[in-house]
């Protein structure tokens, strides 16, 4: 008897919340056993955020890993012209990955795991993976304001200048 679509995603869902809680069990317990954590810094906090949110807009939005998206998303034009949108296509399993795949924030969540768990088992080369992520997040951020800044600008001189 084969479920349904529905059924397969939530189980999906289920199971990929199973497979966070083990690893953490897994990562979490030797480190405690052997008795040293590497601590996380504030520092490192905002490196890992920038890092996160720089690597959660690459795997959901950027052309370059658009063939890694391609077998569980399609991108389609916004309906309001806007620009594209990238959703999650097929049914059941397909469709979770998808979803994980073409949402920034819940494929961080991921990248956000990866980089901490790093941060204890192999500090010095995730922080260096993070640091070249975490820079580029962080040009991205500072590259979002000053266009919404030029933007704002613009449209308050037009709407200020005489007609």
């Amino acid at each position: 008897m084969a479920l349904n679509p529905e059924v397969r995603e939530r189980a999906t869902y289920v199971g990929l919340i199973g497979l966070f809680l083990s690893l953490f069990g897994l990562f979490a317990g030797p480190i405690r056993k052997r008795g040293h954590e590497t601590p996380i810094r504030p520092f490192d906090v905002a490196l890992l955020s920038f890092a996160t949110y720089r690597a959660g807009r690459l795997a959901a939005y950027d052309r370059v890993s658009e063939p890694l998206r391609a077998p569980v998303t399609e991108t389609e034009e916004d309906e309001y012209g806007a620009g594209e949108n990238v959703v999650a296509q097929g049914e059941g399993v397909r469709k979770a990955f998808g979803e994980l795949i073409s949402c920034p924030t819940c494929f961080g969540t991921w990248v956000a795991a990866g980089l901490v768990y790093g941060m204890q088992i192999a500090p010095g080369p995730t922080r260096l993976a993070a640091t070249m992520i975490g820079v580029a997040g962080a040009a991205e951020v500072i590259d979002s304001a000053v266009e919404a800044l030029t933007w704002s600008g613009q449209a308050a001189r037009k709407r200020s200048a005489p007609e």
